[in-house]
């Protein structure tokens, strides 16, 4: 199997597995009892915290460990709209990940204004629109994705958040993508709180953080035992959390590499350009995450060619994870401008640290031989030919 489908999950990092295990057999006390036992959970959850903290330059009393990416951006939202309750508008970009875009839908219909801040043909926000939507002064919560999870496309978070600064609004970024791929620091920015989710770069799946900047106002979206230093409630996952420490260290010392990784990312989409006639890049051509193309191919199905491909060997996805299994044309796609069509047939690839050249040149012929066959059962070959020669 040839796995470039990473930006839906990663494959946990054997270090990681293995620094799980303890907790899991042996050490499975209740970080929030009294004895040994329990103070031995406790310890490794502020480990884990200061290695997580490290990742992001936040220091560890800012990190509350949290189920995923999902539930930091929901406590991030709610957070807000609690402490500015006459603040009706809430702001996002237009290519906000589902975990950001439907709970703003969801308050939209409950009395609230979900504003939407466009973005250019390649993924890019409108900074200019992003300021006049700020200007009123009526937000309670705004946000901008650090990075999409379908294009990889690279927002300009430090000039949004002081924007929002300027305006008095409360800055969230889901930063689920950005985190463990490319450097990330909280304080770049005015920057009130952030979202991460360990099993994007190589932790357990199940556990994430919310990063909330100690001089910011909060309320919590959990109440019951008052873990996490009374802001997220229940007993913790110490084994995940314990993982994703491990997870964020090792992402750390890897973020070095993003250039070899990109090199690659590169000649994976050269090649399959070269192989196939008629493809286009969606999103941004540079500043987009190093492991991450969006590939729209001509004259073929999307869904289709993912079947075929999941058939060679090669998993890849038509854009995020979360929305597999749905009919509907890319969302984000769409908000850059792009045809539904296009939407339906574009794919997105996305590679890690471990992917190899050998992978790249084999999933280049999967690609050129599957699309092949699509367009041959299309009418008129789908308009569109493919390159045979070497």
């Amino acid at each position: 199997m040839i796995y470039f489908d990473n930006n839906a999950t990663t494959q946990i990092d054997p270090e990681v597995a293995d620094g799980m295990e303890p907790w899991i057999r042996e050490q499975y006390g209740n970080p929030s009892a009294g004895y040994r036992f329990g103070k031995k959970a406790r310890a490794a959850i502020g480990e884990a915290r200061e290695k997580v903290a490290a990742l992001i330059d936040a220091d560890p009393e800012e990190i509350i460990f949290t189920s995923g990416g999902t539930e930091s951006n929901n406590t991030a939202i709610t957070s807000a709209i609690r402490i500015w309750p006459d603040r009706k508008n809430l702001i996002s970009s237009s290519v906000e990940h589902s975990a950001i875009y439907e709970p703003l839908s969801f308050y939209d219909s409950t009395g609230y204004s979900r504003r939407l801040n466009r973005v250019q043909s390649d993924g890019k926000p409108d900074l200019d629109e992003w300021r006049t939507l700020l200007a009123e002064n009526s937000a309670a919560f705004c946000s901008m994705i650090w990075a999409n999870n379908e294009t990889g496309v690279i927002s300009p978070i430090v000039e949004a958040a002081e924007i929002a600064n300027e305006a008095g609004v409360y800055f969230h970024s889901d930063a689920v993508q950005a985190v463990g791929k490319i450097p990330v620091s909280v304080n770049a920015a005015p920057i009130h709180s952030l979202a991460i989710s360990a099993h994007k770069f190589h932790g357990p799946k199940g556990v994430g953080a919310l990063y909330v900047n100690r001089h910011t106002r909060f309320k919590p979206l959990l109440f019951g035992g008052g873990q996490e230093n009374e802001k997220r409630s229940g007993t913790e996952n110490v084994p995940g959390i314990v993982g994703m420490g491990i997870a964020a260290q090792l992402a750390l010392s890897r973020l070095a590499d993003a250039k070899k990784m990109a090199s690659l990312r590169d000649d994976f989409e050269t090649k399959v350009i070269a192989a196939v006639e008629g493809i286009e890049v969606n999103g941004h051509r540079t500043d987009r995450l190093p492991n991450t193309t969006n590939l729209y191919f001509p004259g073929v199905d999307g869904e289709g060619l993912l079947i075929l491909l999941d058939e060679a060997g090669l998993c890849c996805s038509p854009g995020s994870a979360c929305s597999t299994g749905s009919v509907q044309p890319s969302r984000i796609l769409k908000a850059m401008g792009c045809s539904a069509a296009r939407a339906r047939s574009s794919v997105r690839f996305s590679l890690s640290h471990s992917s190899t050249q050998a992978e790249v040149d084999a999933a280049v012929e999967l690609i050129q031989t599957a699309v092949g066959k699509l367009r041959i059962t299309m009418p008129s070959g789908g308009g569109v030919k493919i390159n045979t020669g070497s």
